[in-house]
């Protein structure tokens, strides 16, 4: 696995997330206090774009059926399922995935 770019920390707002495409993976990056996190974008229900959904603390809510995930740990908040995580570093305003 290695570390790739993925996008400014410029780009993604405290409080907010964004799809990213990185080597054809559809990837979700979210800032929560500062702090970013990524997850599969796609929403295992019904494939709604996670990295579009509202984010409120840690949780994003999925925009097309209003699923639930905790961004910190890939976990439904109220049923078994999750999404993958990825790892994420910052080096000089940049995100890093590691992929």
């Amino acid at each position: 696995m290695v570390f790739i770019e993925a996008a400014k920390e410029s780009d993604i707002k405290a409080g907010t997330g964004k799809p990213v495409n990185i080597n054809g993976i559809m990837i979700a990056i979210f800032n929560v206090n500062g702090n970013f996190y990524a997850i599969d974008n796609i929403c295992p229900h019904r494939g709604g774009p996670l990295g579009e959904g509202e984010l409120d603390g840690n949780v994003v809510t999925c925009p097309l059926h209003g699923w639930q995930f905790d961004v910190t740990t890939g976990k439904h908040i109220m049923m078994p399922q999750s999404v993958k995580t990825y790892k994420t570093k910052v080096e000089n305003g940049k995100i890093f995935v590691e992929i």
